[in-house]
């Protein structure tokens, strides 16, 4: 584990981040899409610029939905047993609805 403490997020397996470098992390743009999501409750914001948040935070799901399927699937990898079958973990909810692999 020394290897990921010197690198930051670094993956060790594949030396990526999650997120490009210079772009935000996954935890900045969740962070980003949940104010968005309270700002646009309060409902105290004017019509465009609301359109404009709204337009923003589907950007931001997108783009939060396809670092997770990049992390699902470096879990995958990392759990790949000894005879290289592939091991989803027990309570992925894609293995129930028959979406893995997909």
């Amino acid at each position: 584990m020394r290897k990921r403490e010197e690198s930051g997020n670094r993956d060790a397996a594949s030396g990526t981040t999650g997120a490009p470098e210079g772009e935000p992390s996954f935890d900045e743009r969740l962070a980003r899409l949940e104010a968005i999501v309270a700002e646009l409750e309060k409902g105290e914001i004017a019509l465009e610029p609301a359109i404009a948040r709204y337009q923003e935070g589907v950007l931001l799901l997108k783009s939060c939905r396809g670092l997770l399927e990049g992390f699902r699937k470096q879990v995958e990898v990392l759990s790949t047993d000894a005879e290289g079958t592939s091991a989803p973990y027990p309570d992925d909810p894609d293995v129930r609805s028959g979406k893995a692999g997909s």
